[in-house]
């Protein structure tokens, strides 16, 4: 169990810190075990301090997930660097597969979140807004990368290929963080880029360049 040293901090800091213990039990222990006591514990604080801010722990988990979620688009999209759009759009899909977005540790905290998404309605919300940022964040690159190679396209065209692509992303991005052999022993950036070229209809090498 990591212990993290907490300090008299403003109420965000605070806050901030108690969600980054939430997300470490949920990551060890899962969301059961990522009680009020065992965050206390990680935090270096008491549990008092924690319904101070949150109330109870159904707050706080959807603090977390709201932190979690929105910490995954930053990481995938920090990938997408200051280039043409082409160029950006590539560098989110090498994002999408690797380190620190494709990992076990993402992949477990996701999974446990996502088991409550069916049965609690706002953590439902937060997923919905989720999943409608980073596709949004998708429409917008395929868009500009498009208009890039003087390929206009519809919005419902542009929507429609957001939605391949964010599944094909998903599904790539569960089985490598899974850690199977099959994927350890492939290039699943060229896989990946490969796939998103097919999809948008350009040509592999030059999307991979």
């Amino acid at each position: 169990m990591t212990r993290r040293i907490f300090h008299r901090e403003p109420e965000s800091v605070r806050q901030k810190d108690l969600i980054a213990a939430t997300l470490d039990s949920i990551a060890e222990l899962g969301l059961s075990g990522a009680t009020v006591r065992e965050v206390s514990l990680r935090a270096g604080v008491t549990p008092g301090l924690i319904r101070r801010y949150f109330d109870n722990k159904e707050r706080l988990v959807i603090a977390a997930y709201k932190v979690f979620i929105a910490d995954l688009i930053a990481d995938a999209e920090a990938g997408c660097g200051d280039g043409p759009p082409l160029a950006r759009l590539a560098g989110l899909v090498r994002a999408c597969v690797t380190p620190p977005v494709a990992d076990g540790r993402t992949l477990a905290i996701w999974a446990a979140f996502i088991g409550t998404v069916h049965s609690d309605p706002v953590m439902a919300e937060v997923h919905r807004d989720g999943y409608q940022a980073f596709r949004d964040l998708i429409e917008r690159l395929v868009r500009e990368a498009m208009v890039e190679r003087g390929e206009a396209l519809s919005e419902q065209q542009v929507r429609q290929k957001a939605i391949v692509i964010n599944a094909l992303l998903d599904g790539l991005w569960i089985e490598i963080s899974m850690g199977g052999d099959d994927f350890s022993r492939l290039d699943v950036v060229r896989i990946a880029l490969d796939s998103v070229a097919t999809l948008i209809g350009i040509d592999a090498k030059t999307f991979r360049e």
